[in-house]
């Protein structure tokens, strides 16, 4: 009697402790459930951007493919280019027509994986965005999203969120956005949502030669028989032709009016008049230098503005005619030197620079670093300065015509060797893939070959063989 009450009560128990495993297994997973899609309301988990070595949300949210029409997701109000220390504005845009509720989360970083730059959230109340820092990639990364108060639509069907970035102290090269957008059923679960993703860069100036104003420097060539000017867009891939300069002209390539193409230009020795044909500043004429000078572009006062400006060999001095500084004369260099101008420093201000075949030593003027001479390079190199590491300064360079070899002394990434090219080739660097990145490249008679940091090699047949490449316009002839 006594063996069967034990009995019974052994599987008594029994049952309430499965009951209670149960009761517990169902609560935990209820909490989990509630605390994955709470977290969504009040915030999305860190690191769901679907910037290199994140996810984004499809990882909790399901029921329809990634960027599924008819809904939208927008970043804007990023410069082509930024300065340092700059404060932008930027807004987020998520639309769907049958969206309940908005979210998102961004984050922006250089080309190393570094989240760069401060956020500065508007003041709301209740705050309807909120900023929280995650690892990823090895790096800490700070991301802006929305709050629970901001998951509300602006109107029907659409969601907005304005909020600041500051660009960090110096240039740090590209600086790509990265982010995702939930527009949301609301039904409690992670179902039956849509989510989409986004990315946008702005830059620190590498896209030289950029007609289509899209990040990528264009193959692009000025034939002085006829003074015009041939580009394929990189955007759309059209060939591009506007008549502007006579022969006996310089190409001075460069940024005049601060919207982030290249415009049109030319120094025309013969009177000593620089002509300019702006993309949206129009056309000015401005005489400024004489026979026997070197057009140096550069933007010297750091305002995102080409600066016309001229070196002459005869006395070694450089002729400034800032945007907004105004007129300088500096003298550094003497004759034979070659210009080696560019940002070398990266305080978005062209350094004044020359390099010295005869002991093969760049002697830099840096506007906040100073003087500097180092020995890089040796007689018959031609120096081809760029930012090939893309960490916003300008590198040490030099193209050997002996042996074809491109010697480069990167700021953050060191010494490298790479062959490519023969000596009668003439080099023409620029950032043609968009990354940043200085890119390798020469051009032979008619035909262009670029080695891409991200796209890899290239050929591409364009030009006649006496055209003028418009990326060799930034550098000593």
């Amino acid at each position: 009697m006594h063996a069967a009450s034990r009995k019974v009560l052994s599987i008594k128990l029994s049952v309430i402790a499965v009951a209670l495993l149960f009761a517990v297994f169902g609560f935990y997973k209820f909490a989990h459930d509630y605390q994955r899609v709470g977290a969504s309301a009040f915030g999305p988990t860190p690191a769901h951007t679907g910037a290199p070595n994140e996810s984004n949300c499809t990882s909790c949210h399901v029921g329809s493919p990634l960027n599924t029409a008819p809904g939208t997701f927008t970043i804007s109000g990023l410069p082509a280019n930024y300065l340092p220390n700059q404060q932008i504005p930027i807004t987020v845009t998520l639309n769907h027509p049958d969206a309940i509720i908005f979210g998102f989360q961004l984050t922006g970083i250089d080309s190393e994986g570094r989240g760069v730059g401060t956020y500065q959230l508007p003041m709301q109340s209740p705050p309807q965005t909120q900023t929280v820092n995650a690892l990823a990639g090895g790096f800490i990364r700070t991301y802006v999203e929305q709050t629970v108060d901001g998951t509300i639509p602006t109107q029907f069907g659409t969601k907005s969120w304005t909020f600041n970035w500051t660009a960090p102290a110096t240039r740090v090269g590209k600086v790509s956005f990265y982010a995702a957008g939930n527009a949301a059923n609301s039904n409690g679960n992670t179902d039956g949502d849509f989510i989409y993703t986004t990315s946008k860069g702005t830059f620190s100036g590498t896209a030289i030669s950029s007609f289509d104003s899209d990040g990528k420097s264009d193959i692009a060539v000025w034939r002085p028989s006829n003074g015009v000017w041939y580009s394929i867009n990189s955007t759309d891939g059209n060939v591009a032709a506007f008549g502007f300069g006579a022969p006996g002209d310089i190409i001075a390539p460069g940024d005049y009016d601060g919207d982030g193409k290249s415009d049109y230009a030319v120094f025309r020795p013969s009177n000593g008049v620089w002509y300019i044909q702006q993309s949206t500043g129009g056309f000015v004429g401005v005489a400024f230098g004489a026979n026997g000078d070197i057009p140096v572009v550069g933007d010297y006062d750091g305002d995102l503005k080409a600066d016309i400006a001229v070196f002459r060999p005869s006395n070694g001095v450089w002729y400034l005619q800032r945007s907004q500084l105004g007129f300088t004369g500096v003298a550094f260099g003497a004759p034979g030197d070659k210009v080696t101008q560019g940002d070398y420093d990266g305080d978005a201000k062209t350094d004044i620079a020359v390099w010295r075949p005869s002991n093969g030593v760049w002697y830099l003027q840096r506007s906040q670093l100073g003087f500097t001479g180092i020995s890089f390079g040796a007689a018959g190199d031609k120096p081809v300065q760029g930012d090939y590491d893309g960490d916003g300064k300008t590198d040490l360079a030099v193209f050997r015509t002996s042996n074809g070899v491109w010697y480069l002394q990167q700021s953050r990434a060191g010494f490298t060797g790479t062959l490519f090219g023969v000596g009668t080739d003439k080099p023409v660097p620029a950032d043609y893939d968009g990354d940043g990145q200085t890119d390798i490249a020469v051009r032979r008679d008619s035909t262009w070959y670029l080695l891409q940091s991200t796209e890899g090699f290239k050929g591409v047949f364009f030009g006649a063989p006496d055209d003028v490449p418009v990326p060799s316009g930034y550098l000593a002839q």
